[in-house]
């Protein structure tokens, strides 16, 4: 498309309360919002290793109206180790402003203080897909990876799920921060909630709770 016809179709675009719900995920996990402009205008950036392609095609199809290009592969060199990633970015969009603003203060990504309102069974389904993992094969609790955030904003996330879910977390400290360990007396009723928006390639994450 030419600029101008981008401009035009942007006028088009508005988001489904499902596309609102998937975002607060994704900005909760490995999503990236990013302005080009000050701050007028965001974008939405998806990337995983290319092991999770199937669900980073996934999320294209769920966001699709708001992506021009469809996913790409790039190569990283790490340390002198050769990665692989797969990504893509939404345009950028004054609609996307809200929760640029929410989640990101001086460039870095913050918890929001009322992200209790915002959190969903599918929001829930998506950050847990982006940032969960299981304790141990022989434990029924499970991990959100939330290191990236601060003791305060993690314990933010632990009291919004006790009091809008009801299910019992608690803190776990790590060398690189402090993760959210879901106890396991609550992982059935939280494996429960999020199974039927779970894409079939993250079933895993919840397997001995199913």
């Amino acid at each position: 498309m030419r600029s101008q016809q981008i401009e035009n179709y942007k006028k088009t675009l508005k988001l489904t309360d499902r596309q609102r719900q998937i975002i607060i995920g994704t900005a909760l996990g490995d999503g990236h919002l990013e302005t080009p402009n000050k701050g007028r205008t965001y974008r939405l950036r998806i990337e995983h290793s290319l092991k999770q392609k199937a669900f980073v095609d996934w999320l294209y199809q769920e966001l699709k109206p708001w992506v021009l290009s469809a996913p790409q592969i790039k190569m990283q060199i790490v340390n002198g180790k050769i990665f692989h990633k797969y990504w893509f970015n939404t345009v950028a969009h004054g609609s996307l402003r809200f929760y640029g603003q929410q989640f990101y203060q001086a460039k870095k990504k913050v918890v929001p203080k009322l992200i209790h309102r915002w959190l969903t069974p599918l929001s829930m389904a998506v950050w847990y897909m982006d940032d969960g993992s299981i304790k141990s094969k022989n434990h029924r609790a499970r991990i959100i990876n939330t290191q990236g955030f601060t003791k305060r904003e993690v314990a933010i996330l632990i009291r919004a799920l006790k009091d809008k879910f009801a299910i019992q977390s608690q803190l776990r400290k790590q060398k690189e921060g402090y993760q959210i360990m879901i106890l396991a007396e609550s992982a059935i009723k939280f494996a429960k909630l999020i199974k039927p928006y779970l894409h079939s390639s993250m079933k895993y994450k919840i397997t001995g709770l199913d």
